[in-house]
């Protein structure tokens, strides 16, 4: 019975993981991804007044597509708004990763935390996104970490593409990156 177990979450990951290797690909799973196009009328205040009080930090690797998809959007996202982007070692994702009951699945990930605390962190994307999808969980994220009942946040920002990049590990027990 734990075999059968086993294999249907294997089957569900698969399922749920997608990587990529070349820019077609990834356009290819992308169109497949809904689009945010409702905004709470408090959203760019939000973003912009709480700028200053967090941080997105995103893992990545060196010639990882969706990675370089994802830095492109996450600029133009804090460029717009006002927020700090930063990368972080894979080793650091993979530990945060554990710490939220995630499993690895490869790069890119993306958190928010606030700047004074590493601890508090709130994953907004596994594998990257469009950019206003990304904009609403980094909007979630802050607002979770400020006060918002977290069920609520997470309902509506429980859904990730899994779009990765190539190589990405499928086992959880193989925890490379």
């Amino acid at each position: 019975m734990a075999q059968s177990a086993s294999a249907g979450q294997d089957a569900a990951r698969r399922a749920a993981i997608h990587p990529v290797a070349d820019a077609a690909s990834l356009q290819a799973w992308l169109a497949r991804v809904p689009l945010t196009r409702q905004f709470p009328p408090d959203f760019a205040d939000t973003l912009r007044g709480q700028a200053p009080a967090f941080v997105i930090e995103m893992s990545t690797s060196p010639g990882c597509v969706p990675c370089g998809d994802m830095w492109t959007k996450l600029s133009a996202f804090g460029r717009q708004y006002g927020w700090r982007v930063a990368a972080i070692g894979g080793q650091e994702a993979m530990v945060r990763s554990g710490r939220l009951g995630l499993p690895w699945v490869g790069h890119p990930v993306v958190w928010v935390r606030p700047i004074a605390d590493w601890n508090r962190i709130v994953p907004i994307a596994i594998g990257t996104d469009h950019a206003p999808n990304l904009a609403r969980n980094v909007y979630l994220a802050v607002k979770m970490l400020t006060g918002v009942r977290p069920d609520v946040g997470l309902r509506a920002m429980s859904k990730y593409t899994g779009i990765v990049g190539v190589g990405a590990p499928r086992n959880p027990a193989n925890r490379g990156g």
